[in-house]
């Protein structure tokens, strides 16, 4: 199976770091994972402007493709203003409707505040059950100041705890999905 991590931040260490964290986690929980992640940061990902993909350039159709490939993914956010951020918006608007069916879903969001932990709930998650991703209960939230702030490593153990639940239930789920009749 093919775990793909998407890091939608395109400043800062700490979504990227996190969403690492969920592939590495998966990978120690069965070693058969292959693992890739897509930080945002190193593609040059067009606008969405409604356009056959075949119109974008070459960043935008590789990581599109990545994704689709996929057998299940993990998705990062960083939260702005209330919100995902607009590049994870933005590669999301590029996506057919259908795209994560038979895929599970994973959420990992990283902010300032304590108030924004529903954020994901509320905005990320209506998005990837629209395209038919199948979105488990243990996604991630992880406020700012479980990170160690020189070396931006999640310090906090109760936050490491969930993400190796995320990452069991994430395999759980996408190994009953793959063995369906």
């Amino acid at each position: 199976m093919k775990l793909v991590g998407i890091s939608g931040a395109l400043a800062g260490e700490k979504t990227s770091l996190a969403v690492n964290d969920v592939l590495v986690t998966a990978q120690l929980l069965d070693a058969g994972i292959q693992t890739e992640l897509i930080d945002l940061r190193d593609y040059e990902i067009e606008f969405t402007v409604g356009a056959p993909l075949a119109d974008y350039n070459d960043d935008t159709w590789e990581v599109v493709n990545k994704m689709m490939s996929a057998d299940f993914l993990v998705f990062g956010t960083p939260i702005y203003q209330a919100s995902i951020s607009g590049a994870l918006k933005n590669l999301l608007d590029l996506l057919p409707e259908n795209a994560f069916k038979y895929k599970v879903t994973g959420i990992v969001a990283t902010g300032w505040s304590d108030r924004h932990f529903l954020v994901p709930e509320y905005q990320l998650k209506p998005v990837l059950s629209y395209f038919k991703g199948l979105i488990p209960t243990g996604n991630v939230y992880i406020q700012n100041d479980a990170f160690n702030e020189e070396s931006e490593e999640i310090t906090d153990p109760n936050v490491a705890d969930r993400i190796q639940k995320l990452a069991e239930e994430m395999i759980y789920l996408q190994k009953g999905i793959n063995n369906r009749p």
